[in-house]
């Protein structure tokens, strides 16, 4: 046999290619990290487990620099190095805060500190840790119009919520800026801009770790439960691992111990919840793929789209349907359309004849073999449906990610155009690619439930014929 032809050979080269797949680079040498750990170390902070790695497909994370065990400890943060509103309080901020009525919420205290210590530049005590914090964020409230408007019809509903909010947030917050100008040289207006606060709104949201509940006087009701902790939020989510993790009272750090072994040199990850990818996207800005909590949603006008307009009794089955919580949270997964999908179909399906059993379907049971055969065949309607419409989006999303705005008039036109300026387009340009090939990515990984979920009722209607 020639040498490397065979099965042992074979297996090595895949474990290999596996290997170099999931390896990282390690960026332990790079200029931010260092300072990074200089000042971690200046606050406690030892760690000998974990090095900051760029890792494909996740971008930036922590890798193993030993084998892991399951259950053992893989990052012990000191108190001294999150930042929490107690941080905010005993700064230069804290008498402005303490003063202002109504209370400002912990939220917009730990905002406001934020874009306060990176407008201080080389003059914040924080800045190791605000080097190495996103420039610009993916979450839908950072997306240009013309992609959000893109997103599935749900997310686009909660994207533009999203972005209400923090607009609220931010026009309900200027006169407490305004406070702040006796701080500052500059005008707080151009300090505390829509978009630096959209970044410290962002950052909080995204990375913050989880706290035990906190109440005091000078801030508001709002729950106080969000710390952001330097270092250890480089950590990347993954769906398929479980973490345990807490603030130690005793020893006054917040600790993480990992339910799952992880060899030498791979990305060590966390898990964030049993998040979807429409949620992830619209709190973290990232899509995971082949995540085993990924749907997709069918809303109540989908819901009734291939059902009889000629039956009578349609407004009341809905009606019996939102009384009990049926109307909400119908999705398609992996393994085919979900239990309270299917019996929410069961239910609208039902002839005249039988619909005094409406309750029957809602605990589960048979009502007859025509009802389980139409609520299968309206549910492959509505997959199949939403597996036309998605193919759609990606074929426009394909034309959008090869001309983003850049017609060969635009083109010529760069040629007359400062150095700076056409720089800033682009950067502008790459944002948005990148944008949206978050989004195909949200709308590929749904076409792939969809497919699944194609496959299964084509089994399960095969197996009741």
């Amino acid at each position: 046999m020639q040498k490397g032809k065979g099965r042992t050979s074979r297996i090595r080269r895949r474990k290999l290619c596996r290997s170099s797949e999931s390896r990282g680079v390690n960026e332990s040498h790079k200029s931010e990290f260092i300072e990074l750990r200089k000042w971690l170390k200046a606050r406690k902070f030892q760690d000998s487990n974990l090095a900051p790695a760029c890792f494909p497909g996740t971008g930036r994370g922590l890798m193993s620099q030993t084998s892991l065990q399951e259950g053992q400890m893989i990052i012990s943060l000191p108190e001294s190095c999150l930042l929490t509103t107690d941080t905010v309080i005993r700064s230069y901020l804290g008498a402005y805060i303490t003063k202002w009525k109504p209370p400002p919420s912990p939220l917009l205290a730990l905002c406001t500190f934020l874009v306060s210590e990176k407008h201080a530049g080389d003059r914040s005590l924080w800045k190791p840790y605000l080097e190495i914090l996103p420039k610009a964020y993916t979450c839908p409230v950072c997306l240009e119009p013309e992609v959000v408007n893109l997103l599935p019809k749900s997310l686009k509903a909660k994207a533009e919520e999203q972005r209400a909010h923090v607009q609220e947030f931010f026009a309900s917050s200027r006169d407490f800026f305004s406070s702040l100008q006796p701080l500052f040289a500059e005008a707080v207006d151009s300090i505390f801009s829509y978009s630096a606060l959209l970044w410290a709104w962002c950052t909080v949201n995204t990375r913050a770790v989880y706290l035990r509940p906190r109440q005091r006087e000078c801030l508001s009701a709002e729950p106080d439960t969000c710390a952001l902790a330097p270092y250890l939020d480089l950590l990347n989510h993954s769906p398929h691992v479980q973490v345990k993790a807490a603030f130690n009272e005793e020893t006054h750090s917040y600790e993480i111990r990992t339910t799952s072994r992880w060899r030498k040199h791979e990305e060590v990850f966390i898990c964030y919840g049993p998040h979807d990818n429409q949620r992830l996207f619209l709190e973290y800005g990232f899509v995971s793929v082949r995540n085993p909590h990924a749907c997709v949603y069918v809303s109540r006008e989908i819901l009734v789209k291939y059902l009889p307009s000629t039956d009578k009794q349609m407004d009341k089955k809905i009606s019996i349907l939102k009384d009990h919580g049926y109307i909400e949270n119908l999705t398609f997964g992996w393994d085919g359309p979900s239990w309270r999908l299917l019996t929410a179909l069961k239910l609208l399906c039902l002839e005249a004849e039988k619909f005094t059993c409406w309750k029957k379907v809602l605990l589960g049971e048979v009502i007859s073999d025509t009802n389980e055969k139409t609520s299968l065949d309206i549910a492959q309607k509505i997959c199949y449906y939403f597996i036309e419409e998605t193919n759609a989006v990606l074929q426009k999303m394909e034309f959008h990610s090869c001309c983003p705005g850049w017609s060969a008039m635009t083109r010529s036109w760069l040629t007359a155009t400062s150095t700076s300026q056409v720089s800033h387009m682009k950067d502008e340009k790459e944002a948005l690619i990148n944008q949206l090939s978050l989004v195909e990515s949200l709308w590929t990984e749904e076409l792939k439930i969809l497919r699944a979920s194609a496959e299964t009722l084509h089994s399960l209607q095969t197996a009741s014929t």
